[in-house]
């Protein structure tokens, strides 16, 4: 099964139309497999440089503070100790990685329901390419103005068109990425989603 969708030039203009496999765009949005995915990618983006000093890492006199007995205090064997001032830190973070598996049947579930959700929606564009002749951001921000995208994320083909990428990086609320760099989080963190005629055959062809 298929869904006819029109196809727009930069000039808002309708160049025909083509047609969406249901397969990939018109799987049921399940906002949980979507929020597994996004938590997947996210985790895998964070650096993991977190650490806090233990006992044995805080510079500090190695000297017993007072006397085992006789002074009618706790017994205390270090000033370095989490319960001074400036002493380590007791189970605190350390350097780690915090990526976690996920099965990669889900991350395609997760994929085609991003893109359905935007086509129901109705926040899908097919373009029918992502081409400038001159790397003029105003060029392109007049044309995004006139289609009314005010945060949007292209997904063009193999390669993004040079004078195209240049252009889109001072428009805010605007990325480009190539066919094979298409993820949920980047999907979903966009309102429009805008995909070349290029995008769409991959993505059909990598999900279907």
């Amino acid at each position: 099964m298929a869904t006819s969708h029109p196809v727009l030039g930069l000039d808002a203009k309708e160049l025909g139309t083509i047609e969406l496999n249901e397969a990939v765009f018109g799987v049921a949005p399940r906002k949980d497999i979507i929020a597994r995915v996004i938590n997947w990618q996210l985790a895998k983006r964070r650096s993991g440089t977190h650490k806090a000093k233990t006992l044995r890492e805080v510079q500090g006199t190695t000297k017993k503070p007072h006397a085992q007995k006789g002074t009618g205090r706790a017994r205390q064997g270090s000033l370095r100790s989490p319960q001074f001032r400036g002493g380590g830190a007791v189970f605190g973070p350390v350097v780690r990685s915090h990526a976690f598996d996920l099965n990669k049947k889900v991350r395609a579930l997760g994929l085609r329901a991003a893109l359905s959700a935007k086509l129901k929606a109705g926040k899908l564009v097919v373009l029918d390419s992502a081409k400038l002749e001159g790397a003029k951001t105003s060029v392109l921000a007049k044309a995004v103005a006139k289609l009314g995208w005010r945060s949007a994320l292209v997904i063009a083909g193999p390669e993004v068109d040079l004078n195209f990428r240049r252009a889109a990086a001072n428009i805010p609320n605007f990325d480009v990425l190539p066919q094979q760099g298409a993820n949920v989080y980047d999907i979903v963190r966009r309102d429009i989603l805008v995909l070349t005629r290029d995008a769409v055959k991959h993505l059909e062809a990598r999900l279907a």
